[in-house]
């Protein structure tokens, strides 16, 4: 980032510490206290002008100015009011405080503020905890953590990082081998290769080692931290990656975790509001926009309220919901990001693995006797069909008939009901009919679910989409095309039958064509919006998913605009939603699908049919991966969300294709 102040509370000229102690005085004299007053003079001082005022506030009335406003404010608009009057240091020191002592550790704070601090900080944080608290930080740190976990804390509370002016050439291509060394290239890892690295060299030069890693890997670090390494030494490391790659990026996801779904984490909103707003605020507010298509000045209306939401949004400093261009630091992130979009390698993994012992006439048999007689033995269904490759099911399907002379479909549809009877005959069909079927009953029936049709269409790939195509016209005596065309109007109309040819161009991106279609997008960005939407359409539904890479990324450099927040901004209802969609799939699919799971189960209700499409078609593809998108995005397993949204012998099927519990 640049030298130049990127806080958004700044030093109040013309300050006098004495007159702003005798305001914060009146203002709490008496019956009742003026919050406003308190909140507003407290917002437009900096820090180290609240220590003066502290200062003067006890020497004017011999009282302590932070134990007056404890008395005299509460809840969470006290505790972020007291927050900001304690020194950096000391805030730090307290936050760590409260994380380790009691009962449990709150690893999330200590792996944010030691993940993020500089040397200095650091030091400071130290000697503030020991003059506080008349402890040592290490010893306390040693006796409430362990592992590896425990060794790499100890490592950063040193405060011994090379300064960022500090990059050995010689070395990074060196110090990336070696960290591939001690993952991928080897059975087993070498943590303490990761922690020696990743702890003491300069950010600046660790940032060109993860892009040498990227090549020799041809994949992400942070994709082989998530792969070799596990719970609290994974997040910690993972932490430690992202603070070096971007700071204001790693807290604008920290602060999104912090207010999105049901309740709010204050203490980690207020623990960043209040630690950056005099750094990198504007910052952190340019990447969450970046990020979340949405402010971050929105998000805290929208997540809090009072005196609380009136001091927090003082500390953002303002709204950014405006035209989607960039700081040009958030610029240089987003253009980074597609850059490691289109380096990496993601090596995919579905949950379920072909059955190695396998006899469909042994299986034919045993699902035969479960549904025989009286009642049906829903575990033995679930064991076999689970454990099952599609593959394996269809030869299954095929022995039952010749076998039993009987069809295993309509035996399974009449034994079984409702969420279980889909989500196992889901499993039982082909993928092709599959996806067949969940389009039909996207289109079917009183309206139609445009999401159901977006998400299978975008994320299917040629092949996929013909033999779907064939499918449904077996299975419906009609084309696909047809009923897309009586069921839906318009550009979205167009944009669907475009996907359903199944004709996106396949392969590598084209460099110098890269560059023409960012600029031909960029240029559309001037047109008129009916030019903009067919010249968005006519790229985002041809081209293939890593030229389309390659296009995002230099469309950022062409017009200083971020293609999602202008899909956002400049397009509306299921056309834009189709859009976006599109570079969401091109960006991370498993991220976007980890999302369209989050939807499915967040809030009142479930989205079943959304649930069942999902971990059906995805779990011999990418489930693995979309369980590690869905932890990382929204801080609970993919595993905890099925558990606490389903029920009986469903939830035990869906648990057992979701393959694990993260």
């Amino acid at each position: 980032m640049g030298k130049e102040f990127r806080g958004t509370i700044a030093v109040q000229p013309d300050f006098d510490a004495g007159s702003d102690a005798e305001t914060l005085y009146n203002a709490m004299k008496g019956f009742g206290s003026d919050k406003e007053a308190i909140l507003n003079l407290i917002t437009s001082r900096s820090n180290a002008q609240r220590q003066e005022i502290r200062g003067a506030y006890k020497s004017q009335y011999g009282k302590d100015l932070i134990g007056d406003l404890k008395y005299e404010l509460t809840g969470k608009f006290e505790r972020l009011i007291v927050c900001l009057m304690r020194p950096p240091a000391y805030h730090d020191a307290k936050e760590i405080r409260d994380a380790i002592k009691g009962a449990g550790t709150d690893e999330k704070c200590l792996i944010e503020i030691l993940a993020s601090r500089t040397n200095e900080q650091i030091h400071n944080m130290v000697a503030a905890y020991k003059d506080a608290y008349d402890r040592d930080l290490e010893e306390d740190v040693i006796g409430d953590t362990s592992g590896h976990f425990k060794k790499m804390l100890i490592v950063l509370l040193q405060g011994s990082r090379e300064e960022d002016d500090v990059v050995s050439e010689d070395l990074v291509e060196q110090d990336a081998q070696d960290l591939y060394d001690a993952g991928e290239a080897q059975w087993g890892t070498d943590e303490a290769k990761f922690i020696m690295l990743l702890g003491n060299r300069s950010v600046t030069h660790l940032q060109l080692v993860f892009d040498e890693y990227e090549k020799i890997a041809e994949k992400s670090i942070e994709d082989s931290i998530k792969s070799e390494l596990s719970g609290d030494f994974e997040r910690l490391m993972l932490a430690v990656v992202q603070c070096i790659r971007s700071k204001p990026m790693y807290f604008a996801k920290r602060l999104y975790k912090s207010m999105k779904g049901l309740g709010t984490a204050d203490n980690t909103l207020i623990r960043i509001m209040v630690s950056r707003s005099e750094i990198d605020m504007l910052d952190i507010r340019e990447c969450f926009r970046l990020r979340y298509e949405k402010s971050l000045y929105n998000m805290i209306q929208d997540d809090t309220s009072g005196e609380y939401m009136r001091t927090l949004l003082k500390l953002c400093g303002g709204d950014d919901d405006i035209a989607g261009e960039f700081f040009p630091e958030a610029a240089q992130i987003a253009y980074k990001m597609w850059e490691i979009s289109s380096m990496t390698k993601v090596q995919l993994r579905g949950t379920v693995q072909p059955y190695q012992d396998f006899d469909p006439a042994s299986d034919a048999q045993a699902l035969r006797k479960a549904m025989k007689g009286f009642g049906t033995d829903e575990d033995t269904i679930i064991e076999i069909l689970t454990h099952r490759s599609n593959a394996q099911r269809q030869e299954i399907r095929r022995t039952f008939k010749s076998l039993l002379g009987r069809d295993l479909m309509a035996d399974l549809k009449s034994e079984l009901s409702k969420n279980l009877e889909r989500l196992i005959l889901g499993l039982m069909m082909t993928p092709a009919e599959f996806d067949a079927k969940m389009m039909k009953k996207a289109m079917e029936g009183a309206g139609t679910d445009e999401h159901s049709l977006i998400e299978i269409l975008v994320t299917r790939n040629n092949q996929e989409i013909q033999e779907m195509c064939s499918a449904y016209k077996k299975a419906y005596k009609k084309s696909l095309e047809d009923a897309i065309a009586s069921e839906t109007s318009g550009r979205f109309k167009r944009i669907l039958i475009s996907l359903a040819q199944g004709a996106r161009e396949e392969g590598p991106a084209d460099m110098a064509r890269a560059l023409e279609d960012a600029q031909e997008l960029a240029d559309a960005c001037n047109a008129d919006s009916d030019d903009m939407e067919d010249k968005f359409m006519s790229i985002l539904c041809t081209r293939s998913f890593p030229h389309l890479r390659k296009v995002f990324q230099e469309f950022v450099r062409c017009s200083n605009k971020d293609i999602e927040q202008i899909i956002k901004k400049e397009m509306s209802g299921d056309f834009k939603n189709a859009l976006f969609a599109i570079v969401r799939s091109v960006k991370n699919q498993p991220s976007y699908f980890s999302d369209r799971l989050y939807k499915a189960m967040k809030g009142l209700g479930t989205d079943d049919r959304a649930l069942i499409r999902i971990m059906v078609s995805r779990s011999e593809i990418d489930l693995f991966n979309i369980r590690k998108e869905f932890k990382e995005t929204h801080d609970a397993s993919l595993h905890e969300f099925i558990q606490g949204d389903t029920s009986g012998d469903y939830r035990k099927t869906l648990l057992i294709l979701c393959g694990g519990e993260d």
